[in-house]
């Protein structure tokens, strides 16, 4: 294989590695050493992310969630400032998380009751509203 040839191939595997997946109103990134970035969709600084060791560490901060959940119980976790709102949206925009908004003020979002269906219904721009 040619020096080229080497570092064509090495591009390539670190874009295999690295995959962004935007959302509404967030962003997922599974990076190159296994960590898990949430970050605001468009944002580009570091105040507007949260990286995680890995998406398993996201899954069980979400299963420690209670059934109904607020950025204030994400910030019991250690996790401060406009971050907690960003990890809630996220959780509902995620399909991988099976929960939706709830509410808008505060915040609010609803895990699926364990029959597989949840009480949110309604769709808007991505989140999950309450049909009252």
């Amino acid at each position: 294989m040619t020096r080229d040839e080497a570092a064509d191939l090495q591009d390539a595997v670190g874009d295999a590695l690295t995959q962004r997946r935007e959302f509404f109103r967030t962003a997922g990134v599974h990076r190159e050493d296994g960590a898990y970035e949430v970050a605001r969709r468009g944002a580009n600084s570091a105040g507007n992310s949260k990286v995680f060791e890995s998406f398993e560490v996201l899954r069980r901060l979400f299963e420690r969630l209670p059934d109904e959940f607020t950025a204030d119980d994400v910030g019991r976790t250690g996790i401060t400032g406009s971050r907690r709102h960003m990890l809630v949206r996220h959780f509902a925009e995620h399909p991988a998380f099976d929960c939706g908004i709830s509410r808008r003020n505060p915040l609010t979002a609803e895990k699926a009751t364990d029959d597989g269906t949840d009480e949110t219904t309604t769709r808007d721009e991505g989140e999950v509203i309450s049909a009252d």
